[in-house]
């Protein structure tokens, strides 16, 4: 709401609080105004930017948080950001030496499972997936859930959660990774989780929750969704299009 006292109903004002898009921003002619113009410009340098990134774990989680987790990276079979973009299908699938490595390191079995994966903007992943992977490991020990070994997929799609559910074998994995970015926002995460993933599961077999950020779904908001879509998983041992997402539980 405006806080404006002589207009706290101006509908013009209103409108323009409640969404980031670009309505009623005035022109000059048949072109924007040049502060919306240069706005425009430096979201799209983001947007782009956070494409082409790159997820640090030591800078973009910090040597407690590693420490704490055991945090470690993977890498897809694409072998750079550039074959990722071009080829989405490496970006499916493991590489041999990461296959290992999670195999290795990781235990097998466990009530939850996340992962991290860069997608299509890092900076989404290195922003929001640090301190909701706390509020994740909280959640899911307070309902007695063993939690899996977190660790970065890097160069990563979705499809790559098959995968991790063929090594590990985990009751729910959770898959939080950067959304494509746009000129609102390129700091955008979503979670996508599966009851019991494995070789063939599609979108169909899978939930979203997307729009974390600060200005979308907060991060204490994401956490209890996701632990709250868990239980429905295990409840009726699946999840995709057969599950409903019960808000306000």
């Amino acid at each position: 709401m405006s806080d404006n006292p002589l207009s706290p109903l101006d509908p013009v004002q209103l409108a323009i609080e409640r969404t980031p898009a670009r309505v009623l921003v005035g022109r000059a002619g048949t072109a924007y105004r040049t502060a919306t113009w240069l706005k425009l410009r430096e979201d799209h340098a983001a947007a782009r930017d956070a494409v082409h990134a790159e997820v640090d774990l030591l800078s973009s989680f910090g040597m407690d948080r590693i420490t704490r987790f055991l945090l470690f990276s993977t890498q897809t079979r694409a072998a750079s950001k550039a074959e990722y973009l071009r080829r989405p299908d490496l970006g499916r699938k493991l590489n041999d030496e990461s296959r290992e490595l999670v195999r290795d390191r990781c235990p097998t079995g466990h009530e939850l499972q996340v992962v991290i994966g860069d997608g299509l903007s890092a900076t989404a992943a290195a922003e929001q997936a640090p301190e909701l992977l706390d509020r994740l490991l909280d959640a899911a020990l307070a309902r007695g859930w063993s939690f899996g070994r977190p660790f970065l997929v890097r160069y990563c799609r979705v499809g790559a959660m098959n995968d991790v559910g063929d090594i590990l074998s985990p009751a729910v994995i959770v898959l939080l990774i950067g959304e494509r970015p746009g000129l609102a926002t390129a700091e955008s995460l979503s979670a996508y989780m599966a009851f019991r993933p494995r070789t063939g599961h599609t979108d169909a077999n899978r939930n979203l929750i997307s729009n974390i950020h600060a200005r979308g779904v907060s991060l204490d908001e994401a956490a209890q969704r996701i632990v709250a879509l868990a239980e429905q998983f295990r409840a009726v041992a699946t999840s995709g299009v057969e599950v409903k997402e019960q808000m306000g539980r």
